[in-house]
């Protein structure tokens, strides 16, 4: 018999209870029985008798094969975790005074970004006597956020840190 198992359904040795409701391995329901008489037709059919849910009055026991229950357990996990989509957080750099063919050209990159599904963080670089016109930033800030309203939302609006300001943009 295979070791008990940490987390997960009950079984064999670990059901506590005098009698308990039976379900067979095809899901057929053999009524209510002794733990003991349970346990010897589990292993009968080659199967160990499992503690499917506890709480119920008697209990409620099923045959399983242990290890193929956890086989497909960790297929089931595995298959979730591959289709499931990561969110990134991608960076788009931009100057107080930027002209407008690059201004679309990164605003073009930022649709691009949020309709895949990722964050998009827009940095604005102040550099020497831009750091004097701050509102020149916050205006281009606003821009974006005006541009991109329809598709994302801000997560965090836009703050200085330094010679930056930061803004961080998610889809809706």
């Amino acid at each position: 018999m295979a070791p008990p198992v940490k987390s997960g359904p009950k079984y064999d040795q670990f059901i506590q209870a005098e009698k308990v409701r039976v379900i067979d391995g095809e899901g057929e329901n053999l009524g209510v029985m002794y733990t003991r008489e349970a346990i010897e037709q589990a292993q009968d059919a080659g199967l160990n008798l499992v503690e499917v849910s506890p709480n119920a009055n008697p209990p409620v026991c099923k045959f399983l094969d242990v290890g193929k229950y956890r086989y497909e357990a960790q297929k089931k996990a595995n298959a979730a975790r591959k289709t499931q989509k990561t969110q990134d957080i991608k960076e788009v750099k931009m100057r107080p005074n930027i002209d407008t063919h690059d201004y679309d050209v990164k605003m073009r990159n930022v649709n691009k970004f949020i309709d895949n599904g990722d964050k998009v963080k827009v940095t604005l670089r102040f550099r020497g006597r831009e750091m004097a016109h701050q509102h020149l930033g916050m205006d281009l800030l606003k821009r974006v956020q005006d541009d991109v309203a329809e598709i994302a939302k801000v997560e965090a609006f836009p703050r200085l840190e330094g010679r930056q300001m930061l803004m961080v943009l998610a889809p809706k």
